[in-house]
């Protein structure tokens, strides 16, 4: 078996069929929450998707779940690359994450470049994804075993309406 690293996946690599394009090697192992972070959407408007991706934003009063994947290291250049590391768009971090059995793990995960301001008083994003995009990941969330809340959290975030097609090979 090959050396693997720890991933804490939020947005779109939710879903198995999405991370597994890019990165066959990884196994979830199970998922945890990231503590004083919140959810939001950046301002670059991804042409793959139709609107605008996740990100995770330093928010003390805010938690994300996800989903923890072993990837072997063999991958870490390809996850790089399909979150636009090499473009600019995301950056690497790592992160403590505690797994659902309060385990606290190491974790690669990535955040846009360029954030978004302070969250809207209101608790909407500050700016909006596509249909499709939330759509994966809420799919993601209920295949990871996210609590039923925190989906519910997901599912209650507006959209831009925008419904495909996307080219998750890009």
């Amino acid at each position: 078996m090959s050396a693997t690293f720890k991933y804490f996946a939020y947005g779109s690599n939710l879903l198995a069929q999405r991370i597994h394009l890019n990165n066959p090697s990884a196994k979830r192992s199970g998922n945890g929450k990231l503590a004083a972070w919140r959810l939001d959407f950046g301002e670059y408007e991804s042409k793959r998707w139709g609107g605008h991706p996740a990100t995770i934003v330093p928010d003390e009063a805010a938690t994300v779940w996800g989903a923890i994947w072993d990837v072997g290291m063999e991958n870490m250049a390809d996850l790089d690359r399909q979150e636009g590391v090499d473009k600019n768009v995301y950056r690497a971090v790592e992160l403590s994450v505690v797994t659902s059995s309060g385990q606290i793990v190491k974790c690669r995960s990535y955040c846009l470049v360029n954030q978004p301001g302070a969250a809207k008083p209101d608790g909407t994003p500050s700016y909006l994804p596509s249909k499709v995009y939330l759509d994966t990941i809420v799919r993601g969330a209920k295949e990871t075993g996210l609590p039923n809340d925190y989906v519910a959290k997901l599912e209650a975030i507006p959209h831009n309406g925008y419904d495909g097609p996307v080219n998750w090979l890009e």
